[in-house]
């Protein structure tokens, strides 16, 4: 063989060396991938069992944060949340509480008889806007939004009269 033939022999060589490694420029070649499922196959059989406890004990501190998350946002206990599930559960523990507070209105020792005839009102109210709010988890997201923040409006005005009867605000 003559230099040159070496040469071009050599070039060859080093050009496919180089379109091989451009393939593999993730540093994944198949001989890797084969290496690393023979490992996994021996790994994960061994240390799986012991994985998986922690694992499962993982998922149940996140979700129970998540729930004690849930119940602090909308104001309940963590017991009470699934009371208070879907779209409208903030609405609902708001009228929960709201109904409540009609409770302690006619309870109180000073409770008058435009006191008790409010309460009766609000009362009729509140189950007004629970069904509104039931209603509305099955209509379309534009829509429920908007009977919702209307359901929110009315519950404002109650609940700032009711506060002024109790004498709170």
């Amino acid at each position: 063989m003559t230099k040159t033939a070496k040469t071009s022999k050599k070039a060859g060589k080093a050009a496919k060396k180089a379109a091989n490694s451009d393939e593999h420029a993730s540093g994944l070649t198949p001989q890797k991938a084969k290496n690393a499922v023979k490992v996994a196959k021996i790994v994960i059989p061994a240390v799986g069992p012991a994985l998986v406890p922690l694992a499962v004990r993982a998922a149940g501190t996140v979700r129970e944060a998540y729930d004690r998350y849930q119940a602090r946002k909308i104001g309940v206990p963590v017991e009470q949340l699934s009371e208070y599930s879907g779209h409208g559960g903030g609405l609902l523990a708001r009228i929960a509480g709201a109904a409540d507070g009609l409770r302690e209105l006619r309870r109180a020792p000073h409770v008058t008889d435009d006191d008790v005839s409010f309460a009766q009102h609000a009362q009729g109210t509140l189950e007004q806007l629970t069904a509104s709010v039931r209603a509305a988890e099955h209509m379309p997201s534009t829509r429920r939004k908007a009977a919702h923040k209307a359901i929110s409006s009315e519950l404002d005005t109650l609940e700032s009269e009711l506060l002024r009867r109790l004498g709170v605000a």
